[in-house]
């Protein structure tokens, strides 16, 4: 098993599972909070890498397409530090996190696991109920029905509209945006039937504001919404890879590597001896 602790969270790998747990510090953010612990599957993952930075840098695991709904939702706007998928990592660490990213990349190699599109979610999205409140409104969905409040910051449309509930099976679509420059950020849920498109301020099937940068948690409201819709079909799913001389050439390149950190100190006795064990084993 292969574990890195800091204060921004921890991440623990044992071969088959990545378990991400946020921190309790009081810098983490609120989206990392409500989602709390999140245990991705080895066939969930695209990569994992750590990006050094001045004052250290960053593990980031990137995730197959399809697999999550939460990464399907923000496609890639939801930066630091409201990722669960990125782990501050301090410069003490930075060897640590090195470690860590080529451990998960030698083992999604030597088990040829497919980068391409999933058929179906490998992680089931936030748990429910949840809700958000962020600028003009408050989302809460339970499973079963999508709620919005409007808040004193609701424009007199949405006002006269008043509050809206409308069941899973009436949506087709729903689609999340940040906070960027002078727009406004978005949590807006596509109904059967709408018409033409209107100013989020002036929809009443979205929730927008204008300051938070990411909304609070809407994006797990949009989420946990997005994996119970049905899914559409990847137009193209990448076959299988062919077992074959590349794995066994990983695990000798990865044990040659694992002396490597031995000898510089990155890895104690007991570490070294486990993980050249662990590596032997998938010859």
């Amino acid at each position: 098993m292969t574990e890195i602790a800091v204060l921004d969270g921890s991440w623990t790998f044992n071969g088959e599972m990545l378990r991400v747990v946020p921190g309790g510090d009081k810098n983490v953010h609120e989206l990392r909070k409500v989602l709390g612990e999140v245990a991705v599957p080895l066939e969930a993952i695209a990569t994992c890498a750590f990006e050094p930075g001045r004052k250290g840098g960053q593990l980031r695991l990137r995730l197959r397409y399809g697999a999550d709904p939460l990464s399907d939702l923000v496609a890639g706007s939801l930066a630091a530090p409201a990722d669960p998928y990125r782990l501050a990592v301090p410069k003490e660490r930075a060897g640590a996190a090195q470690y860590f990213a080529d451990e998960v990349r030698d083992t999604l190699e030597i088990n040829q696991t497919p980068t391409g599109p999933c058929e179906h979610y490998l992680l089931p999205g936030p748990a429910i109920p949840v809700s958000a409140t962020a600028g003009d409104g408050t989302a809460v969905f339970d499973g079963e029905r999508v709620r919005l409040e409007w808040t004193g910051f609701a424009s007199s449309e949405k006002e006269r509209a008043g509050s809206q509930e409308f069941p899973l099976a009436n949506l087709v679509g729903v689609e999340w945006k940040p906070q960027s420059g002078l727009g406004y950020g978005t949590l807006r849920f596509r109904l059967k039937g709408d018409g033409p498109g209107v100013t989020p301020q002036k929809d009443p099937h979205c929730v927008s504001w204008g300051i938070q940068r990411f909304g609070g948690a809407t994006a797990l409201v949009g989420a946990a919404v997005l994996a119970r819709l049905p899914r559409e079909e990847p137009a193209e799913l990448e076959p299988p890879a062919a077992p074959g001389g590349d794995a066994h050439d990983a695990v000798l390149r990865r044990l040659a590597e694992l002396g490597e950190l031995h000898r510089s100190g990155v890895l104690t006795d007991d570490e070294f001896a486990a993980a050249k064990q662990a590596m032997i084993r998938r010859l």
